[in-house]
């Protein structure tokens, strides 16, 4: 660990001595990054790198309205089926040798064919596949024009279409590195790939072929380059933030949550006149699921699943844990500011009827010492320990089992733990993308549904919202099938997260938005 950051310090000077300080965004990812291929594009840390190297058609702004990116327009046919998509004739994909003489080429139509191809592709197992299960079939109609049909009217499609997934890949560039095009990526983006060191330091450098311009007729991106280090300790992550060598703190780790904020959620006086903090909503649903495949006794058991949600108090838990930031998750599993939430149908504190389900639970089976295994990191460990504490109380056991990020997720994919820590950030602003965990259809590895939750009725209404047109009943339809998820219990949803960042004095453009993306084409230093 010393060595690494020794590493770590030193490749900060290095940086610094070759760039001016104030043209460096700097931040640390400590969940490290698996791929910079957006065909893999599944959780945060690659998410944000992914975004600042690739577009697609679309893209999302800070109010979650979909705007123009490579297409500049696009109409939707009466039916709702079929999106036509006009792109621009000014993009172009990052340079490479293999873009012969002019080393780069504009991006057209049957770019985006290829890439959506690669996509379904089950050679390449995207972990984004899953979004183009509404497609019927994509074509490009000529250099400038491409179209998308779909099986059945699907509201959020749009939406669906800004991820990164959808971003628009060069088909030479990615057949001739392979698997290994996740460290050799080639896209569009406002700041281009150039080195990477795994687990020590990703190094991106200005476009200045970019095409996107601000509402001055200034080309983005302002920066010249981008630092992303890989420290695993949040600790040291903040330490070097609070030392000034890092720009940028993304959310409250309970390492350093009593040091920069009030019990209240304000800035401490020590970092008023360095730090700013912005806060605001987040489509994050942070919870506990059951894999509802395992042969464990305890866990196919919908007396002891209801009574770990009524066993805790979720409002005291974000008041001791989270100095006041985030809300509480009385309410579903879609969370507060999307329609379809409902306060009304989540669980409250009750440890007297937790209690009696344990007893229940024993007296049915005989099993006198239930016991749960609860995989987390280390990040999540103290909200696990009060859950575990709180649980003791009713006479369920739970065990805490603390991993890496990499093995929790590989875990949670492949169904080799039988009760995970987990959360679930919007992909896109509309409340099936949480319902889509609980789909039968879309069980992990090869969709979100990590639980392996399976209800016929569930299935039926959530096959309904899709050819739905009526705003007011597709919400309903939400509402209802989040009820039944929690009626069954095979999550325990802990609360719903607010974005905190910090961010030092000198850093302007950041912003904030409720997807949590990192978007850094605007962001400039003084």
């Amino acid at each position: 660990m010393k060595f690494r950051f020794l590493v770590f310090i030193l490749l900060l000077g290095c940086v610094t001595k070759k760039e001016n300080k104030n043209t460096v965004f700097r931040y640390n990812e400590h969940k490290n990054i698996g791929s910079l291929d957006p065909a893999f594009a599944k959780d945060n840390a690659d998410i944000w790198a992914i975004h600042q190297l690739f577009n697609g058609l679309v893209q999302m702004d800070e109010n979650l309205n979909v705007q123009p990116c490579i297409a500049k327009s696009w109409s939707i046919s009466p039916d709702a089926l079929t999106y036509s998509f006009l792109l621009r004739d000014d993009v172009n994909f990052h340079k490479h040798v293999l873009f012969n003489k002019d080393s780069t080429r504009n991006v057209i139509a049957s770019d985006f064919e290829y890439s959506f191809h690669r996509l379904k592709d089950k050679k390449v197992a995207s972990s984004g596949s899953w979004v183009l299960n509404k497609v019927e079939h994509f074509k490009a109609i000529n250099d400038s024009v491409f179209q998308i049909q779909l099986k059945q009217p699907f509201p959020a499609f749009l939406g669906l279409l800004t991820m990164k997934y959808c971003s628009v890949v060069p088909k030479e560039v990615v057949t001739h590195y392979g698997s290994d095009f996740r460290a050799n990526p080639i896209g569009t983006g406002p700041f281009l790939f150039k080195r990477w060191e795994e687990n020590i330091k990703l190094v991106f450098r200005k476009n200045v072929d970019y095409f996107e311009k601000d509402t001055n007729g200034n080309p983005f991106p302002y920066l010249e380059a981008v630092a992303i280090t890989f420290l695993p300790d949040k600790q040291s992550e903040f330490l070097q933030f609070a030392q000034g060598n890092l720009d940028f703190v993304s959310g409250l780790d309970a390492s350093y949550k009593d040091e920069i904020l009030t019990a209240t959620g304000t800035l401490r006086d020590l970092y008023v006149p360095d730090v700013n903090m912005i806060r605001g909503p987040y489509l994050n649903t942070e919870y506990l699921g059951f894999y509802m495949d395992t042969e464990a006794n305890e866990v196919q058991s919908k007396l002891l699943r209801q009574a770990v949600n009524f066993g805790f108090d979720r409002k005291k838990m974000m008041t001791y844990l989270r100095n006041g930031i985030g809300i509480a998750a009385n309410g579903g599993f879609i969370p507060k500011g999307l329609p379809g939430y409902n306060a009304t149908i989540g669980y409250t504190y009750q440890p007297e009827k937790a209690k009696n389900l344990v007893a229940k639970y024993i007296n049915e089976t005989g099993n006198k010492n239930p016991e749960i295994t609860l995989t987390t990191t280390s990040n999540y460990l103290s909200f696990c320990e009060y859950i575990q504490r709180e649980l003791k109380k009713t006479g369920l056991n739970i065990k805490v089992d603390v991993v890496p990020a990499s093995a929790l997720k590989e875990a949670k994919s492949n169904g080799k733990t039988d009760m995970f820590r987990a959360s679930w950030v919007a992909d896109y602003p509309d409340a099936e993308n949480y319902l889509s965990l609980y789909y039968s259809k879309n069980f992990a590895p090869n969709g979100p549904n990590y639980t392996h939750f399976k209800n016929k009725q569930f299935d039926l209404w959530y096959e309904q919202a899709f050819t739905e047109t009526n705003t007011l009943k597709r919400e309903k339809l939400y509402s209802k099938m989040d009820s039944l998820v929690m009626q069954e219990s095979p999550i325990i949803p802990m609360f719903y997260d607010e974005v905190v960042r910090f961010t030092r004095k000198n850093v302007n453009g950041l912003g904030i938005n409720p997807i949590n993306l990192l978007e850094l084409k605007q962001v400039f230093k003084k």
